[in-house]
């Protein structure tokens, strides 16, 4: 159920939140099937190893400079994770450096990163018990994977979305954001 909910809300953050930003990711990893996978596979990455960095700020942030530091440390997780990737990245050469920085820039930047990190530290901070390295390090594998399938849906539809059967006024963006609405509405109600 927790994967439902999560990919319900990664859709809807990442449309409203990227959109606005002027890129959404969640459409560039839909238009073609290189570009699902290389996505796919960063935002995972992202997720999994930002999750896993969130417990020790969870349990090592005292109480009363939670509300104000979370943000600053998840940035700062973030920013340090894009660097090392792409360090690592320029290691195995420039072809590769070339064809996978764009996706690392596309991922690193997403809403739907740090939403991940917001949403794990929520629902731990409810539940003591969940709070521990594992736990975290699932639910960002299980938000990237969440992230892939709503990538899925997308790039099933994207063609006849972008076809010359649909009005130019209504072609694209307006109607990705009916078919996500029908959709996540669609698996809302198997909750």
């Amino acid at each position: 159920m927790f994967l439902i909910r999560d990919l319900i809300t990664l859709l809807l953050a990442n449309l409203v939140f990227s959109q606005a930003l002027g890129t959404s990711t969640l459409f560039v990893a839909a238009s073609g099937r290189k570009n699902l996978i290389r996505t796919a596979c960063v935002i995972t990455l992202f997720t999994t190893i930002a999750s896993a960095f969130t417990y020790f700020v969870d349990t090592l942030m005292p109480p009363f400079a939670r509300e104000y530091a979370t943000l600053i440390c998840y940035t700062i997780i973030i920013g340090i994770l894009y660097a090392l990737f792409l360090l690592a990245l320029s290691t195995f050469g420039k072809a590769k450096f070339q064809a996978y920085k764009k996706y690392i820039h596309l991922s690193a930047f997403n809403c739907a990163v740090m939403g991940t990190l917001f949403t794990i530290s929520e629902k731990t901070a409810d539940n003591i018990s969940l709070r521990d390295t594992i736990h975290y390090f699932l639910k960002g594998l299980e938000a990237g994977v969440g992230f892939v399938v709503a990538a899925v849906f997308l790039a099933m539809a994207y063609k006849k979305l972008n076809s010359e059967k649909v009005p130019a006024s209504f072609r694209g963006f307006p109607a990705m954001l009916i078919y996500l609405g029908i959709i996540s509405m669609a698996v809302y109600a198997l909750k």
